[in-house]
């Protein structure tokens, strides 16, 4: 009978045998360092657990490739606030001493996590210096339901990554850390707010991480950037322990390099969770994973889409939406100033799209009727803002520090108010024409079903209506109305404020979505299209997006550079090993 001592010795031995592996990397010259390069430069995660298979590399070789991107870029691109270098060894080198036996599918994949996302132990910064302030910081008592999944699924956090003031932004400027530059060219915007999750993944400090999306923010990002980003039915994949921006539309999904990344990711994500209501009460309809089979069977020949034509026309959809008792012509007017014209370069690129969905088999329907103006202003209608407080009470509730759970107890703890947005309290959102918002908690509100629910079931139903009149397998448009803007000089007369999609309404429904590289512009810098389908085919959707995948070599690895025009902030030293 084996005694445990024999047993602990023998992992000693792997685990030594591990760190002898690992430690010749810089000793061996220029041809180890080009093939580990080379090995793992755009990796997937398929990819890599070959290399691990066949003991190609240790984790702990991986995880320390990955850092030292982290070491020799980061400084130029400011895409992570955070880095957990010490806990990210730690978990290699815990995993490289692990005995044979089953792994879970992202055993030894090195990831990032927005800093949104509470990691326990660690300060959810969410971009806010609020939340950094000495003796007041917001370390996360525990972890956010994504997070236990992923790293119970063997995945291992390099570190968090740099967003806007809550997500509140359309490009990539925090107050905790400052800017994010795009990894195609540093100079320009990678669009908000994850940002800093997209240009780690593109710059290859990671292999994938998770986005959050309000209102276009893990799908911008994901265009500007030449990455799949994937927003996947609302209540498909949990949000607790995200530090909300506006809770009823938030969601989280992966940012990958490829479609097959972005699926085993979203199957390790997704999951009911008793933390987030919306997670329960799917129909037997739904598409759970694993969607390994959809991405197999996935073809673009025969399938059908229609263009939205308020998109293509650049008629907005209003932040938070437009509240029910607002008259509708001073909603009108509002809604209006919210339009976003599609600009010349960016619809001639979703043309040459659309072209080469037609070559693969499809069929692209283009047609005033298709989702018009009148889609848009009823999606105007889903009013959220009036519950902004009720979602950030809620998470403080249970992932805020122990000093204060709630608005009010930050308030009286600190000796200032929360980041406006988080309370409800822009004048530019709560004064709508002649009517006042007063933030009010959802359950129970007399007046939800007439601002909220109705109008989004509505919304929805026309959706779906559309869908079904035109006999669509889902929709296609460009990810965002224009190209990512150069933020090194005044855009339209003023300081960039990102590039700028026409997709919020999305969020207002719930329905999948994911954008998909799709070319670059002459600039160089990446054009993304977006599909979107029925609620719960999200299988459906990735093998649509795999499909379109494979009909061209869209991606391709940005160059990057060690010295920018721009200062970055260095960043902030994790917290130790809470674990």
């Amino acid at each position: 009978m084996t005694s445990r001592l024999s047993i602990a010795a023998a992992i000693a031995t792997l685990g030594a045998a591990a760190a002898c592996k690992d430690a010749p990397d810089a000793a061996a010259g220029p041809a180890a360092a080009a093939a580990i390069d080379r090995d793992l430069l755009d990796v997937t995660v398929p990819g890599l657990q070959r290399l691990y298979g066949d003991r190609t590399y240790t984790v702990t070789q991986v995880v320390r490739w990955h850092l030292d991107r982290i070491d020799r870029y980061n400084g130029v691109y400011g895409a992570i606030e955070t880095v957990l270098r010490d806990r990210a060894l730690a978990a290699a080198r815990r995993q490289d001493a692990e005995t044979a036996g089953t792994h879970g599918p992202l055993w030894g994949v090195p990831i990032v996590i927005k800093a949104n996302t509470s990691v326990k132990g660690q300060v959810t910064t969410a971009g806010w210096e609020g939340f950094t302030r000495s003796g007041h910081e917001l370390v996360a008592p525990k972890d956010a339901t994504i997070v236990a999944r992923l790293e119970a699924a063997g995945a291992i956090i390099v570190g968090l990554t740099n967003m806007p003031d809550l997500a509140n932004s359309d490009t990539n400027r925090s107050s905790s850390f400052g800017r994010t530059g795009n990894a195609y060219d540093v100079r320009f915007s990678p669009g908000g707010s994850s940002g800093g999750t997209v240009t780690a993944v593109a710059a290859n400090m990671a292999v994938l991480g998770n986005g959050t999306d309000t209102g276009n923010s893990i799908r911008m990002p994901a265009a500007t950037s030449a990455l799949v980003g994937v927003f996947p039915t609302r209540g498909l994949v949990s949000t607790a322990g995200i530090a909300p921006l506006d809770w009823l539309l938030d969601n989280t999904g992966p940012v990958a390099r490829t479609v097959t990344d972005a699926a085993i990711a979203l199957a390790v994500m997704a999951g009911e969770d008793p933390l987030d209501a919306a997670t329960s009460g799917a129909p037997p309809t739904a598409q759970r994973p694993p969607y390994e089979s959809h991405l197999q069977a996935g073809s673009l020949a025969g399938k059908r889409f229609g263009v939205p034509a308020f998109i293509l026309s650049g008629d907005g959809v209003p932040f938070h939406g437009i509240p029910a008792n607002v008259p509708d012509a001073e909603a009108e007017k509002l809604r209006v100033t919210a339009n976003m014209p599609l600009r010349p370069e960016t619809r001639a690129m979703f043309m040459k799209a659309v072209e080469a969905l037609r070559a693969a088999g499809a069929e692209v329907v283009l047609g005033d009727s298709i989702l018009p103006t009148s889609f848009a202003r009823a999606a105007s209608r889903v009013a959220t803002y009036a519950y902004m407080k009720d979602g950030t009470d809620r998470f403080l509730a249970t992932f805020g520090p122990a000093q204060y759970h709630s608005g009010e107890e930050y308030l009286k703890v600190v000796g200032t108010p929360l980041f406006a947005s988080s309370i409800g309290a822009e004048d530019y959102f709560r004064n709508v024409a002649s009517v006042r918002i007063d933030q009010r908690r959802l359950d129970g509100d007399p007046d939800a079903e007439r601002l909220y629910h109705a109008p989004r079931r509505a919304v929805l139903a026309e959706y779906i209506a559309t869908l079904d009149r035109l006999k669509l397998d889902g929709f296609v448009y460009p990810a965002i109305q224009m190209p990512p803007p150069d933020e090194t000089m005044p855009q339209d007369g003023r300081v960039s404020e990102g590039p700028h999609s026409a997709t919020s309404w999305v969020n207002m429904i719930g329905v999948p979505a994911v954008v998909v590289p799709a070319g670059f512009y002459p600039s160089g810098l990446p054009f993304g299209l977006e599909f979107s389908a029925r609620p719960w085919t999200d299988g459906t959707l990735l093998g649509v997006a795999r499909a379109w995948e494979k009909t061209a070599a869209w991606r391709k690895p940005p160059t990057l550079v060690e010295q920018g025009l721009v200062a970055v902030t260095r960043a902030r030293a994790a917290l130790p090993e809470s674990r």
